[in-house]
This record gives structure tokens, sequence and C-alpha cells, in this order.
């Protein structure tokens, strides 16, 4: 399940990286300027943020190939990644739905099911394997409790 995550968040970089170079390039042919901004600025800033935004699912795809690879829960910096980028899919979709239309909207809460999904399987506590465990070598185990005095009625 976590390898089809990685494999979803790699495709998506490139989706998102590529469409913004488009877009950037687009914007740059047309030499036209929105509210005065300059073209070329904006070129520039659509090409950089489809690079950040692709990097960005492209290192989410990174911690869920590695959750996939060792059988482990994401930790630290990796389980922050993959719970941002939860919350970001949330937020597209809710975008999508009505800049692009229920396919895009579907996408995304996918992506977001499949996220969840992942977080929510390896978020089991390990607990002992064992009744009683044995205690650690070297050390003796806790002395018994002296028994209890009867108390005067």
């Amino acid at each position: 399940m976590a390898w089809i995550l990685a494999l979803v968040l790699f495709v998506e970089a490139l989706g998102v990286a590529a469409l913004n170079w488009f877009l950037g390039i687009v914007v740059d042919r047309q030499d036209m300027s929105l509210a005065g901004l300059d073209p070329d600025a904006m070129s520039i800033s659509s090409k950089a943020g489809g690079i950040v935004f692709g990097l960005y699912f492209a290192l989410c795809g990174v911690v869920a190939l590695l959750v996939a690879l060792r059988d482990r829960a994401p930790a630290g910096l990796g389980r922050i990644l993959l719970i941002s980028v939860a919350v970001v899919h949330g937020l597209l979709g809710a975008f999508a739905w009505g800049l692009v239309g229920p396919g895009a909207f579907v996408f995304m809460v996918v992506v977001l099911a499949l996220v969840v999904l992942l977080l929510m399987t390896y978020d089991r506590q390990q607990g002992p394997s064992e009744e009683s465990p044995e205690p650690p070598p070297g050390r003796d185990p806790a002395p018994a409790l002296p028994p209890a005095a009867p108390s005067p009625s």
C-alpha cells in the first residue's frame, strides 16, 4: 500500500512540476501583464513554484517509499511531511472541486485517503511480546515487597 502512495506522489511531483513549467512558458510567450506585474517575474515564479512543489511531493514520495521498504512507521520529519501532504491534498481537493471539477476532486481525495491510510496502518503501539518480560542481563530483578502486616481492628 505504501508502494502505491509513493508511486502516486512521484507521478504527481512530475505532473505538478511539468504543469507549472508549461504555465510559465505560456505566460512568458504572451507578453501580457496582470495588474501591472512583470511577465518575466510571473513566468519565473511559476517555474520556481513548480520546482518547489515537485520536490516537496517527491520528498513525500521518498518518505512513503522508505516506509514501504522498512515496514515501519514514519517518525519525526517523515511523519510531519506525510501529515502536511495530507493537509495539502485536502485543501487542493476543496479548491479542485470548484475550479477544475469532480474528477480532480476525486483524485485529491484518493491521494488523501492513501496518505491517511498509511499513517493509520503503521500507527500501532508495539506492546511487550511476553506476559512477564525477563529482566535485562546483569541486573537482579526488583526485590519482592514484604508481606503487609495485618492492621489492628
